[in-house]
């Protein structure tokens, strides 16, 4: 199928490419990176954009139960399905693991004119005491 539609964009983390340009992203991955970035940005970071992101912060202190986990998940849906238009959102799931006081996010989504599902998993740390930007590997394919 066709997946001009998706484009290009910075690659996030913003990297130099071995010409020394920027390196850019696209398709597939260019899709994971903006979800990514979605779930990241606390609403009201952005100055020009101050409701672009997700209400996910709100969350980070709070106690690992399923008022919690449903929580994660309705955040997590609101964001992706306002600020994400180029995909169909399948589902998302939440495994906690109350060990690490940490949950994965699992999100499964299908590029809008293509057949084929995608997933990613967002490890989202309740304990607020890992930075997202620092770990890296977190967008795993299925």
């Amino acid at each position: 199928m066709e997946l001009d539609y998706i484009g290009s964009g910075l690659g996030d983390p913003l990297n130099v490419n071995p010409q020394g340009g920027l390196q850019l992203s696209s398709s597939e991955r260019n899709l994971e990176e903006s979800i990514y970035i979605i779930l990241r940005t606390n609403i009201g970071e952005r100055v020009y954009r101050p409701d672009f992101g997700s209400r996910l912060a709100e969350l980070v202190f709070e106690p690992l139960n399923i008022d919690t986990l449903l929580k994660i998940r309705l955040y997590v849906e609101e964001a992706i399905e306002r600020w994400e238009p180029r995909i169909i959102l399948k589902s998302v799931s939440v495994e906690p693991d109350p060990a690490r006081g940490s949950v994965e996010i699992n999100i499964v989504y299908q590029p809008k004119n293509s057949l084929e599902p995608r997933s990613l998993v967002y490890p989202f740390y309740l304990q607020g005491d890992r930075d997202p930007e620092i770990l890296e590997g977190e967008l795993l394919d299925y």
